[in-house]
């Protein structure tokens, strides 16, 4: 490979990483998807208006129907995501302090069922 070629393999590896960036926001243990974010295994996030920044308030029966995005063990937070205490002891992913949650009820990647449920107090991520 020349040396512009080589330059320039550089320069559009660089630009579609900063693309990446820009449409996702930042990198962690989810990703936005159709400008949803969603976990890894492609389903929908959620954030609780109940919720206060870095502290759940969806905890018992109400963590069965929104299971919280948890942290593995060893997990380590950067850029605007963080990692909170739950009440139970286990380590829940957050994003700008927001816990994260998905909905029982979705049944597959792409699913958005929870969106306004209890009075328009659960929401989807949006890009």
């Amino acid at each position: 490979m020349t040396f512009n070629k080589a330059l320039l393999s550089l320069v559009l590896l660089g630009s579609m990483a900063a693309c990446s960036t820009m449409q996702g926001g930042v990198a962690g243990p989810a990703k936005f998807t159709d400008g949803v974010l969603t976990g890894n295994n492609g389903m929908t996030l959620y954030t609780f208006d109940k919720d206060a920044v870095g502290k759940s308030a969806c905890n018992g029966p109400c963590a069965t129907n929104w299971p919280p995005l948890l942290a593995m063990e060893g997990a380590t937070a950067s850029g605007d995501y963080s990692i909170i205490a739950r009440d139970d002891g286990k380590k829940q992913w957050a994003l700008k302090g927001k816990p994260l949650y998905f909905w029982a009820k979705d049944q597959k990647p792409g699913d958005k069922t929870g969106d306004g449920f209890l009075n328009n107090s659960w929401h989807i991520v949006k890009l």
